[in-house]
């Protein structure tokens, strides 16, 4: 049977602290096994090598890979949620100690991971059948940062 594909965060040497923050941002999340390894192969007090993860039923993996590649916006992670109070959590949660707010629903958090965080009603009014109101919902998102269901709803209905 396949496996699930399993995106791959590659961390400088931070992957533990990382994981640690993801699973502590994301209720329904767990590590699965954490690999440790020297250059001789594994040894159980050897430096954390690779992690994997799961986030709400998706795995993940993260490796300590040192600095020769870094994140871009061409990746992101994107939440679909349920209500206002939902996208709140999310985007204060990703964004708290040094990550970053962007335009649109998107975010990066500390170590530089691109989430777009997105209501699920979102979806719905840009969906619409009257595609004028889609377009009102779509222009009033591309002035926002983080999004807020509340005004998307009003553009739809002006």
């Amino acid at each position: 049977m396949t496996q699930p594909i399993a995106p791959c965060l590659w961390f400088d040497n931070n992957a533990e602290e990382a994981v640690d923050f993801y699973i502590s941002v994301f209720k329904d999340s767990r590590v699965d096994y954490v690999g440790h390894f020297t250059q001789e192969g594994p040894a159980p007090d050897a430096p954390v090598l690779y992690i994997d993860f799961t986030i709400n039923g998706q795995p993940f993996q993260a490796i300590n890979g040192g600095p020769l590649f870094t994140f871009s916006e061409a990746i992101s992670f994107s939440i679909t949620c349920a209500d206002q109070q939902e996208v709140d959590y999310y985007w204060d949660r990703l964004t708290a100690d040094g990550g970053e707010p962007g335009s649109c629903g998107w975010l990066k958090d500390k170590y530089g991971v691109s989430w777009q965080v997105t209501p699920q009603r979102f979806y719905e009014l840009l969906q619409s059948d009257d595609q004028e109101r889609a377009g009102q919902t779509v222009r009033k998102m591309l002035t926002m940062g983080k999004l807020d269901i509340a005004e998307l709803e009003a553009a739809y209905n002006a």
